[in-house]
């Protein structure tokens, strides 16, 4: 086991240095971020500029995984939504890139909020919906999945937990931008 965690840690960079941000740049980010939080507590649940691209990104899922499956195609879309800036985040946490990791995980989360929205929407279906198919086969993702998994009642309720996840994910990766603050000037 240990040799198996020597070697994630290896591979990873995990036990490398992040690299150096200058103090400026990062309190750019830092403001910038914050202006993000503002903006979207300000939109309470509604669509973020930012979501565009997540919209394109979700719709291109369905196709992708459609592959897999018709179940796979379903969830496709939240899960390449939330596969690209994991994956991101990966690669520039093993290059210990401290500004893209940040960014990168930062919109991973941001992503739970958009997807809480859908989710929230199972019951009512009042959200205008996009497809990359047939438009006369437009089907509400999360209505047929909470519907599926016989749970179509607690859409809200699941919501509200997705949501906080994405709220806690944003603030503590604004946190730990704010504490390399610190850490670049007395390393």
């Amino acid at each position: 086991m240990t040799e198996h965690l020597n070697w994630v840690m290896e591979w990873s960079g995990a036990r490398e240095e992040w690299r150096p941000v200058p103090s400026w740049a990062l309190v750019a980010w830092l403001i910038f971020y914050v202006s993000f939080l503002v903006y979207a507590f300000r939109m309470n649940g509604g669509f973020l500029f930012i979501d565009f691209a997540n919209l394109v990104v979700h719709e291109g899922g369905h196709p992708l995984f459609g592959w897999f499956g018709p179940t796979l195609g379903l969830w496709g879309g939240t899960i390449l939504q939330l596969l690209v800036p994991l994956l991101l985040a990966g690669y520039f946490f093993r290059e210990r890139h401290t500004a893209a990791f940040v960014f990168c995980t930062f919109f991973f989360f941001e992503n739970w909020l958009y997807i809480a929205t859908y989710m929230a929407d199972a019951r009512a279906m009042a959200l205008p919906l996009v497809t990359t198919g047939d438009s006369d086969f437009v089907e509400h993702d999360w209505n047929a999945i909470f519907s599926s998994l016989g749970i179509l009642p607690y859409d809200t309720a699941i919501a509200t937990v997705v949501r906080v996840v994405g709220w806690g994910g944003m603030l503590a990766c604004v946190g730990w931008l704010a504490a390399r603050i610190k850490t670049e000037r007395h390393p």
